[in-house]
């Protein structure tokens, strides 16, 4: 039989069948046996863990067959709780399998301190960056009469003048006490006047 009878013939179409049905009976199975290996259809919704304390978390965890680890403490975050949840991966509300481990980071129990840095005679486009990367924010701004415009000339916490290596906590407000460019200088004036001596009467 030559090779175009043979494609064209019953016995081809039925073998041809046949191989297609085993083809799919197979991929039948193999996606029943993917989906149990990777236990599909069963997976946990992550929650949402933020402000809860340690113990908190384990507790809450273990209901859902889950695990975490806590990566480090971070800055004291003053809309958290001391020792609460500030950070979780995966995030709320992912999908994840069971004994999947979350990684949690807490909240410190307190601003820590930084030393006050040395910004007089700085700018003010300058201090202001130097405070936020310090952790510290921006206060009142005042203007007294100097030539430097926009120079620091003094900073000051609650009232008090702030001198260079003092130690305030983090997210304090410093106030700053700037030149406002517009210092006069007033010249003093002898006002008072010789008088003039009288000629002698025989001069005159």
């Amino acid at each position: 039989m030559s090779l175009g009878k043979y494609l064209s013939s019953r016995v081809f179409f039925g073998q041809l069948v046949a191989a297609l049905l085993i083809l799919a009976f197979l991929t039948y199975l193999f996606m029943h046996w993917l989906t149990f290996t990777t236990d599909h259809g069963h997976e946990i919704t992550v929650p949402n863990l933020a402000k809860l304390t340690e113990e908190q978390v384990e507790d809450k965890l273990d209901e859902l067959d889950l695990d975490y680890v806590l990566l480090d403490s971070v800055d004291f975050n003053s809309d958290y709780p001391k020792y609460s949840v500030v950070e979780q991966d995966p995030l709320p509300g992912a999908k994840v399998k069971e004994g999947r481990k979350v990684y949690i980071k807490i909240n410190a129990s307190g601003f820590s301190s930084v030393k006050i840095p040395d910004l007089i005679d700085k700018t003010y486009r300058e201090a202001v960056p130097t405070l936020k990367a310090l952790g510290l924010e921006e206060g009142t701004i005042t203007y007294i009469p100097n030539l430097g415009k926009d120079m620091v000339l003094e900073m000051r916490f609650k009232g008090r003048n702030l001198k260079v290596g003092d130690r305030v906590l983090k997210a304090s407000k410093i106030d700053l006490v700037l030149g406002d460019g517009k210092e006069s200088y007033v010249e003093e004036v002898d006002t008072t006047t010789t008088p003039i001596e009288e000629m002698p009467a025989n001069e005159q």
